[in-house]
């Protein structure tokens, strides 16, 4: 059994892609990112001269708590998390992305994890994405 899952609260997909897709016991969570549903970024500021500024805290933040807010909608939650992919623009920002990170999950009931730096993301405004594989028996 596979189910498709998109939340309408949410940044909607910016293609034909669900944010999370069931199949049996595993949640596979598409990329998420610190976009809200107006397009803007949490952990962004755009100052009156131009310049952006960017917080990889309150991105990380924003993109846990949107993967919790899908999985939730699946009948999940991040304590069902199994694996997760971590996608820098900048290897500078795993020490600030860890500090977020180490709120959400531990070393022994956390799930695996992989760190890989990318050249870009969908947008210059994003610092990180992540995905995930939740197992929740039905």
């Amino acid at each position: 059994m596979t189910k498709s899952y998109t939340v309408e609260e949410l940044a909607q997909p910016l293609a034909h892609y669900p944010h999370a897709r069931r199949v049996g016991d595993l949640i596979f969570v598409s990329g998420v990112s610190c976009r809200r549903a107006d397009n803007t970024h949490k952990g962004v500021t755009i100052h009156e001269d131009g310049t952006v500024e960017k917080n990889i805290g309150e991105q990380a933040e924003a993109v846990l708590d949107n993967i919790d807010r899908i999985l939730n909608e699946a009948g999940s939650g991040l304590g069902d998390v199994v694996d997760i992919t971590v996608f820098l623009v900048d290897m500078d920002d795993y020490g600030g992305f860890n500090e977020v990170y180490n709120r959400y999950f531990d070393a022994e009931t956390g799930p695996t994890r992989t760190t890989v730096a990318v050249h870009q993301l969908p947008h210059p405004n994003l610092l990180v994405e992540l995905k995930v594989v939740a197992y929740a028996p039905q």
